[in-house]
């Protein structure tokens, strides 16, 4: 029945007409507004197959109906955004790779997976039973019977069959990797030196900023030569860049003056009003607390005033204007100590059966683990734990105030019923609740229209050219911010609802300036500097950082030529530096004492196999160093065996990973839904 009432819940996916006129005028107006009336513009490119704007838009709204998710905000949108772009990939990259491996899933596997025998994510998450986490069988065969004459019911079970067969072929793909990985026997045994050696010792060196840039020389002609020979490391993923300027919203003296008055009249009507609740339903800027509260769950300014019966405020606090009074007084118990056994809402009388038994001195923590379906807290006999009565709003507030320990009450609330026992109750203290009335410091209209026509202002100063924006900043005393946009991402970090702007920028050519974007509580204009499509970074790009990394290694050619010596004190004494310890260098070691992150010098001191010997030079990234290794301490921290355990487990999980790195890197997915969401 619980998994029924769920399916009711997940995949009740029938749109109102309301609902689906609004849809519709929406995809129309983006038509409309965007320039592709009449045609379905590219928003990705997967293993050369074009994605339309329709598909994407198709398979966003299967995610979202299947899954109950909505866009109530940005991040809300962007998991249904990547849930929809991975069911693409999967049908665009992965599945074609498995028709061409001849991984399929075949019908006895359907009915297998059906049976529970091959499990998947897809089917146990909808049909495990909650009071056992098995899954249920019985529940899937009443399902199916009534998908026989329910659509809705066929279109969900379609779905997830079909997310069940993707996962059946994923993890069928997986083990073929996994089959593929395997750890030698020198692997094992270096593995198990690396876990079970430290070294201890001393070092010497010289790091690199301390010879002058002025001492080498690296050419273009160098720097052109490495980018050449390296220049799978300059991949890249298109970006477009802008800069932008920020007219800030902020209330002025005026609308501060304003907003007090406001207050002032608002407090005449609150501190003398007898019915508290009328005026909260009349006044859009007042609530009433959904809880009840002690002395200790205030602010001390506000404590004092309201637990001896009178008004706090109105006082201005945290850009905020603040009045509040007491609506209720309990005396209640601090804390409740409570059990609970939760059944879904249609079963109220299987509830009452319960409740007479329980009262009747049934055992509650074993009625819980049999009959409760919130697994979390059924597991451990219902125990819900030592709860402050503040935890408690609603539904629950009446029944459990005038509980008293030992006692057992039915609540309902929501799509539960909950049996609740209170094994212990603190002493009663005073609890309030809240009337109050808050009015956020905010600029009035008339200043956002100033700004406004500000943005607008400097809109049609800034238009032609970079150039022409940067001067138009000046001129109206905004300081251009830069931000690098990158294919597939929807948002620029550090500016509050941006993907407007975003969507513009994606559009736009160089040297457009963009409308008046509204961006949180204030106004954006923006002008596009540069458009990067380029596979790989051009040269001129990173030519600073192909700079820095030729002159490291050029500067450790000069120090290395001032290396002289047998011992450590002598090297130390050529290169005017001294001589350190180190202590307890492990092969996985991230850094050593004094020295830092430095991967290639802990490799070097790891693999050493002897005492009192100098190193060779060791290029580490921030320095020359060479080592002496005094003592190799030895533990028995691994054994071969788990080692061989450890070391499969870490190749399969790199292998399996890298897998689907890898095809989706050879799949060349492009990822152009910036323009358009």
């Amino acid at each position: 029945m619980a998994s029924l009432n769920t399916l009711r819940t997940k995949f009740g996916i029938v749109l109102s007409v309301i609902i689906a006129f609004a849809l519709l005028a929406f995809i129309l107006s983006l038509k409309t507004d965007l320039g592709f009336s009449g045609n379905d513009p590219k928003v990705g490119v997967m293993d050369g197959d074009k994605i339309r704007y329709s598909e994407y838009l198709d398979a966003y709204n299967a995610v979202r109906e299947q899954s109950g998710a909505t866009e109530a905000d940005d991040r809300q949108a962007d998991m249904l955004s990547g849930a929809a772009w991975q069911t693409l990939v999967s049908r665009h990259v992965m599945k074609p790779g498995f028709e061409k491996m001849g991984i399929t899933v075949t019908e006895p596997e359907r009915l297998a997976i059906i049976s529970g025998e091959h499990p998947t994510q897809a089917l146990y998450q909808i049909f495990a039973d909650p009071r056992t986490g098995q899954y249920n069988v019985a529940a899937v065969t009443e399902f199916l019977a009534r998908a026989e004459s329910d659509p809705r019911a066929q279109q969900a079970w379609s779905y997830l069959i079909a997310q069940a067969r993707d996962e059946r072929e994923v993890a069928k793909y997986l083990g073929l990797v996994r089959g593929g990985s395997y750890v030698n026997a020198l692997e094992v045994a270096n593995g198990t030196d690396a876990a079970n050696r430290s070294f201890s010792g001393k070092w010497v060196g010289k790091k690199y900023n301390t010879v002058p840039d002025s001492l080498v020389d690296v050419s273009d002609a160098e720097i052109k030569t490495y980018y050449k020979q390296h220049r799978e490391q300059f991949r890249q993923t298109p970006s477009r860049t802008l800069s932008y300027v920020v007219f800030e919203v902020t209330p002025t003296q005026q609308d501060m003056e304003a907003l007090e008055q406001t207050v002032r009249a608002v407090n005449e009507e609150f501190s003398a009003t007898d019915d508290l609740r009328s005026f909260v339903r009349r006044n859009r800027n007042a609530q009433i607390a959904d809880r009840f509260v002690t002395a200790a769950q205030l602010p001390d300014d506000e404590a004092g005033p309201l637990m001896a019966g009178n008004q706090y405020g109105p006082t201005l606090k945290n850009n905020e204007w603040t009045m509040a009074r007491v609506l209720d007084t309990r005396m209640v118990p601090d804390s409740l100590g409570i059990r609970h056994i939760v059944l879904p809402y249609t079963e109220d009388k299987l509830a009452d059966s319960l409740l007479t038994a329980l009262r009747g001195g049934a055992d509650f923590a074993e009625t819980a683990r049999q009959y409760s379906v919130y697994e979390t807290t059924a597991q451990n006999g219902g125990d819900v734990g030592v709860l402050p009565f503040s935890a408690f709003t609603g539904d629950f507030i009446e029944p459990l105030a005038a509980a008293r320990q030992g006692d057992i009450v039915k609540i309902a609330s929501g799509d539960a019923v909950q049996l609740m026992q209170i094994y212990r109750a603190d002493k009663p203290s005073k609890h309030i609740r809240i009337a109050s009335v808050t009015y956020p410091v905010e600029a009035s209209e008339a200043t956002r229209l100033a700004a406004h026509n500000q943005a607008g202002i400097f809109s049609v100063n800034a238009k032609g050219s970079v150039d022409a924006f940067n001067e138009a900043a000046a001129a109206a005393a905004v300081t251009p911010r830069v931000a690098t946009v990158q294919e597939g991402e929807r948002a620029i970090r550090g500016l509050e609802k941006s993907r407007e702007l975003v969507r513009w920028a994606n559009g736009a050519e160089r040297n457009d300036i963009s409308e008046i974007f509204n961006v949180g509580n204030d106004y954006v204009v923006a002008v596009l500097t540069d458009i990067d499509d380029n596979l790989y970074a051009p040269v001129s790009k990173v030519s600073t950082q192909i700079r820095n990394r030729l002159l490291r290694d050029k500067k450790y050619e000069y120090i290395l030529r001032d290396v002289q010596g047998t011992t450590l004190d002598e090297v130390a004494a050529s290169l005017g530096s001294e001589v350190a310890p180190f202590e307890h260098v492990r092969y996985g070691s991230f850094y050593v004492n004094g020295i830092g992150i430095e991967p290639r010098l802990i490799g070097a001191i790891a693999a050493t196999t002897g005492q009192g010997t100098l190193s060779a030079p060791v290029k580490g990234l921030s320095g020359l160093y060479l080592f002496e290794v005094d003592d190799i301490a030895v533990e028995e921290k691994q054994t071969p065996e788990a080692e061989r355990v450890r070391a499969q487990a870490a190749a399969e999980q790199a292998a399996q990973q890298g897998a689907f790195n890898a095809i989706q890197q050879l799949a060349e997915i492009r990822d152009l839904r910036g323009m358009y969401f």
